[in-house]
């Protein structure tokens, strides 16, 4: 990130950088630290997903700052935002709403209920709404794509690890991808060491798994929106190896 974002935000003439950062502290949740140096490479906002609370003392934190976001469809009471409505460098209001999926998940309220109720509320201060669906099920991220279609900017989905190919513009003007994918060691299954990873499919036995080690990439998409109107109008992938 810290090598390759600002060449990124200049080529591309980025507003505003969105990054799932829910396995920065070795795969596993966030610090604040690490927080905090994300902001400082230039992301603006943070979403997460289901480790979210992997660091326990990361629970007291996420209620202080608003640019961090977990999933809106935890129920009523759990810390932290799950939106937020910034102004970008360029003056632009924009709504970032994170929500995570149900199927093969931890059960919460309904991605889609939740959305429905926050995108009429974020509607009120912008036009610009872009929602990261945290989930693994591909069928229900489709799904809820044509469920928000025209009413949300861009629905990019995460959790996966894995970029999918399939990203479009919707028939209403949504932007849409299954999954961004990962950025983190290339050499790698979904970012732990190799040979872990097979140990444990070949023993099924539990295992401490650690970060793989060496060449990285960065993989994430470029969304273009009309500030006038909210419609997307270009989604592009991008995963460039580094170094």
């Amino acid at each position: 990130m810290k090598a390759l974002l600002p060449n990124l935000t200049d080529k591309y003439k980025i507003d505003l950088v969105i990054a799932n950062g829910e396995n920065i502290a070795g795969g596993f949740g966030l610090t604040e630290s690490l927080v905090s140096e994300l902001f400082k490479m230039g992301v603006h906002i943070i979403t997460t997903g289901n480790h979210v609370w992997d660091k326990k003392d990361f629970v007291n934190y996420i209620s202080k700052d608003n640019r961090v976001l977990r999933p809106a469809n935890y129920p009523s009471g759990a810390p932290g935002y799950g939106s937020i409505v910034v102004n970008s460098p360029a003056g632009i209001k924009v709504a970032v709403l994170n929500l995570s999926g149900r199927v093969f998940m931890n059960t919460l309220d309904c991605p889609f209920r939740t959305a429905r109720a926050e995108l009429q509320r974020l509607s009120k201060e912008t036009n610009i709404i872009i929602i990261d669906l945290h989930a693994e099920a591909t069928s229900e991220k489709i799904a809820f794509g044509y469920f928000v279609d025209g009413k949300a900017s861009a629905v990019i989905g995460t959790h996966t690890h894995v970029q999918t190919a399939d990203e479009k513009i919707l028939q209403n003007g949504t932007a849409y991808i299954t999954d961004a994918g990962m950025t983190g060691p290339s050499h790698s299954v979904i970012g732990i060491e190799v040979d872990q990873i097979i140990q444990r499919f070949l023993t099924a036995m539990p295992a401490k798994f650690e970060t793989a080690q060496g060449d990285g990439v960065l993989s994430a998409v470029v969304v273009e929106i009309n500030k006038d109107t909210g419609r997307a109008t270009g989604i592009q992938r991008l995963q460039i190896s580094y170094p």
